[in-house]
Order: C-alpha cells, then structure tokens, then sequence
C-alpha cells in the first residue's frame, strides 16, 4: 500500500542494487503488487527531474542544450519512469522468456523499477555532456553498460533464468549498443565536419561579397572620376 511504503527500506535498497547486487536481486520480493514499484519509480523519476532541473538553472544540462525548458527537465523523468515501467516490465519479461525465466508480469516489473536506481546515477552525471559530448557519451555509456550488467544479475537471481542463455542475450545487447555508440560518435563527428565546412564555405563567401563590394566602390570612384574629367 501507499501508506505503507518503507522511505528507509527504498534507500537501503537502492545502495545494495547498485553496490551489492546479486544479494539484492537474489533476496528481493516479487510479488506484493505493483503499487511498490510504481512509488519506487516514481521516487527515481522525481529526484532526476530535481537533478536536471536544478543543472538545467544552471545551464549545464542536456534540456538546456536541446531547447527545452527547466520544467519539462523537472517533471518530465517522473512521467517516463510510470511509462517507462510498465514498457519496461513487458520488455523484461520478454527477454526473461528467452531465458526460461519468470515470465509473471509483477516481478519483471519489480526488477525494471530496481533497475532505475541508474536513473539518478545518470542525471548526476549529466552535466558533462555540456562540458563535452564525448566525455558526457562515454561516461552515460559505462553507465548503460552497467545497467545491462545488473539486468544479468537480475534474470539470474532475481527471475531465475537460465545463466548460460542470460549471458548470450546481455551479451548480444551490449554488442548491439556499443555499435548504436559508436553510430553516435560517427554521426556527432560528422555533423561537426559538416558544420565546419559551412563555417569555411560561409567565411569565404563573406570575404568574396566583401571583395566584390570594394572592387565596384573602386569602379564607381573611376567612373565619378571620367565623368568629372569629361565635364573640364
């Protein structure tokens, strides 16, 4: 129940899915419904939002960065985490099915809203994506990679999947990210080329049209310049 929701039980929980995770997921309940875990990825949503909003004041946020507004960064983390929980929680259970997993709704869910404990972890760091988007990308990509990491854990201990099967099918998703990165270094890279190249392209056209403008002020001096001898 909402009532009932344990704030000290959430925070002790949070440190060991990130520090000790293969007791978490290994002990965690799943089953209890599914109020829990909305609140927990709620609560993760919301301390996000309050990371990015207060980068977002302070100009080194990534809503910042792309034209949005301090309270899009504010409310809009809370509003995926629901979304983001229930999409989540079917995905799982996909993925836990492959594995010969639990494939009950409510504990896929659990461990989805387990897993957004990353959600804070990435707004902390967020802010180095405005101080540089390689450093910002690489460090949002540990992160992810991390991520995937605790969803092994978690099929293993917490859904009892099959290890060998879970180890392939993280494995696969890591490879398929890595090259989506690696996609996004190449297209950064590019669109900076690119925006080099226009610069150029623009400077130069400048200087010619200010080329252009001074040879036909020296034309028209010269023609002033006839017109004037021809009248004496």
């Amino acid at each position: 129940m909402a009532g009932s929701f344990d704030f000290s039980q959430f925070i002790n929980d949070s440190k060991a899915t990130v520090l000790s995770p293969k007791d978490y997921f290994s002990s965690m309940a799943k089953e209890g419904g599914l109020v829990e875990p909305i609140i927990k990825a709620v609560l993760y949503g919301v301390i996000s939002g309050v990371i990015y909003f207060i980068f977002t004041l302070l100009n080194l946020s990534a809503y910042t960065m792309f034209g949005t507004g301090a309270a899009m960064a504010l409310i809009g983390p809370a509003i995926f985490a629901i979304i983001g929980l229930f999409i989540g929680g079917v995905i799982m259970l996909i993925i836990s099915a492959i594995c010969g997993g639990n494939t009950a709704f409510e504990a896929n869910a659990r461990v989805v809203a387990a897993l957004m404990v990353l959600g804070p972890v990435q707004a902390l760091f967020s802010f180095l994506t405005s101080i540089s988007f390689y450093l910002g990308l690489i460090v949002s990509a540990l992160i992810a990679l991390y991520g995937l990491y605790l969803t092994f854990i978690a099929l293993v201990n917490a859904l009892n999947a099959k290890e060998n099967v879970a180890k392939i099918v993280i494995g696969i998703l890591a490879v398929l990210y890595v090259l989506s990165l690696y996609g996004s270094f190449k297209a950064y890279r590019f669109a900076g080329h690119m925006g080099e190249q226009m610069l150029e392209q623009t400077e130069k056209l400048s200087s010619e049209q200010q080329k252009a403008l001074e040879q036909l002020q020296q034309l028209q001096k010269s023609l002033e310049k006839l017109e004037q001898e021809q009248k004496e």
